[in-house]
């Protein structure tokens, strides 16, 4: 079979950014690589970033994806968290953005939907479709790693209306 996009997904977090790369002719997907760039509690904040920064060119450079999707962020408790969350997410756009302009965002509701039919899904759900959908033995660890392969399932499931999600 002949796949026609390389697609990156990213599932944002300073502790644990999670990545999926899969190809894709729009019907048919396959996965390429899964894993996730870990920073150390102890490092300072600015060193973390600066990791996440660099392992995300890195993935840029040995994958070449044709583009780049990214989860929203999503936080309505711990504010600390979610700017921590942000920051990393920032380190990983600029990286991106370096060398590819097709960089696209999606909600978790709509990864949810897309992957699983259900935009209220829990994980479970999406990752047992993960499986399903790449026809894996297993499901990707750590989870995050997960959560990006759903993430760049979406995009490819949304080709036809790529645009609405282009990063602005």
């Amino acid at each position: 079979m002949i796949y026609s996009m390389r697609i990156l997904g990213i599932d944002p977090g300073l502790a644990t950014m999670g990545y999926g790369v899969i190809d894709t002719d729009r019907a048919h997907h396959k996965l390429i690589q899964y894993g996730a760039l870990i920073t150390q509690p102890k490092q300072p904040s600015a060193h973390r970033l600066r990791s996440i920064y660099l392992g995300v060119k890195q993935l840029m450079d040995i994958y070449q994806p044709d583009e780049v999707a990214c989860e929203e962020l999503f936080f309505s408790k711990n504010v600390t968290t979610g700017m921590a969350v942000s920051a990393a997410r920032g380190a990983a756009i600029v990286a991106v953005i370096q060398t590819l302009d097709e960089l696209y965002e999606y909600t978790p509701m709509q990864v949810k939907l897309a992957v699983t039919g259900y935009g209220k899904a829990d994980k479970a759900q999406v990752q047992t479709m993960i499986k399903l959908l790449l026809n894996l033995s297993e499901i990707p660890k750590p989870d995050d790693a997960a959560d990006a392969v759903a993430v760049a399932i979406t995009h490819a499931h949304s080709q036809h209306a790529k645009e609405i999600y282009k990063m602005k």
